[in-house]
């Protein structure tokens, strides 16, 4: 288990992990020594999240005398040199806004983005509405032992459980994964009641459900997007489908979402902070644009090459 800033013995290696500002809980980026050389890993990070304080304490404090950084850049290609990514606080602002008008919203976002989950929540109580989860987020939720983060019992939150994974528990007999939310669930009647006032968090194969309420629910209902656009591109993916299937419905369908990954000029300043021998590229389509932004010190390995740090 990885703990920030406390060593981690490998073999000859010594790994000790930052943690990091990013859309996934507990990330980290890695600082890796062995045999007198530095190797530092950034991971995947940002500093407009929830913890963005974690990148201005990495900036202020650097690990030194690195000799290669491997450095991610999704945002290359993406996003101009000057600009910004939407913070998460303005992402819940988005969701006050959107909230305020009546009617079943439907939030399309992974519940693995805890940053999200917490912008949704509050944007509910701001709002007085209730966030709808199902078994999967909850788990997720309660997995970061985090007292901070929103779980069953708490106000504005009412867990339902879908048919598939009502189907599931029953074809497994995993009931004990129920009883925990048994005094916080509410069942189909209960969700077409808290339906006008509702914010689920949704996927693909919750549309039965919200079907089986009768179409009433979805008029003046809304759909929101809060995942990276991209996945809405492709034709043939599971994205686009869901979009189509909710604009089928007469339901108006947006994007309201922040990247998990830094801005360029945050990334200029990761790269100025740490001053590395040799910076490599990881994690991005635009690897060849890496010496335009990040100087001479920029050097491409390709996959699967063996090279000495």
């Amino acid at each position: 288990m990885l703990e920030n800033g406390v060593p981690l013995p490998l073999g000859p290696f010594r790994v000790t992990p930052t943690l990091v500002d990013h859309s996934a809980y507990d990330a980290y980026a890695l600082l890796v020594e062995a045999g007198g050389r530095r190797l530092f890993y950034s991971g995947d990070l940002r500093a407009h999240g929830r913890k963005g304080a974690l990148f201005e304490r990495l900036l202020r404090s650097p690990p030194r005398g690195v000799n290669t950084m491997l450095m991610e850049g999704s945002s290359l290609g993406r996003l101009g040199p000057e600009q910004r990514f939407p913070s998460e606080s303005e992402i819940e602002t988005a969701f006050v806004v959107r909230l305020r008008a009546p009617g079943f919203v439907a939030v399309c976002a992974s519940a693995q983005n805890i940053d999200r989950v917490v912008s949704l929540y509050r944007a509910c109580k701001k709002t007085g509405r209730t966030l709808v989860l199902d078994l999967y987020a909850l788990e997720v939720l309660r997995a970061t032992e985090n007292p901070n983060i929103p779980v069953a019992g708490w106000p504005n939150l009412a867990v339902y459980v879908p048919q598939y994974q009502r189907r599931h528990i029953a074809r497994t007999k995993r009931f004990d994964l129920l009883a925990p939310y048994k005094p916080y669930r509410i069942y189909p009647e209960g969700l077409a009641a808290l339906a006008p006032r509702a914010v689920m968090l949704f996927r693909q194969a919750m549309l039965p459900d919200i079907d089986s309420l009768g179409p009433a629910v979805w008029t003046g209902a809304r759909a929101i997007w809060s995942q990276w656009d991209g996945y809405l591109k492709d034709q043939t993916g599971s994205g686009a489908k869901l979009r189509a299937d909710i604009v089928a419905r007469g339901v108006d369908f947006e994007v309201v979402h922040t990247s998990g990954h830094a801005s360029i000029s945050d990334l200029k300043c990761l790269v100025e902070a740490v001053r590395p021998d040799s910076l490599v590229p990881v994690h991005t389509f635009a690897g060849d644009r890496f010496p335009e932004y990040f100087g001479p010190s920029v050097v491409r390995r390709a996959d699967g090459e063996w090279w000495d740090v």
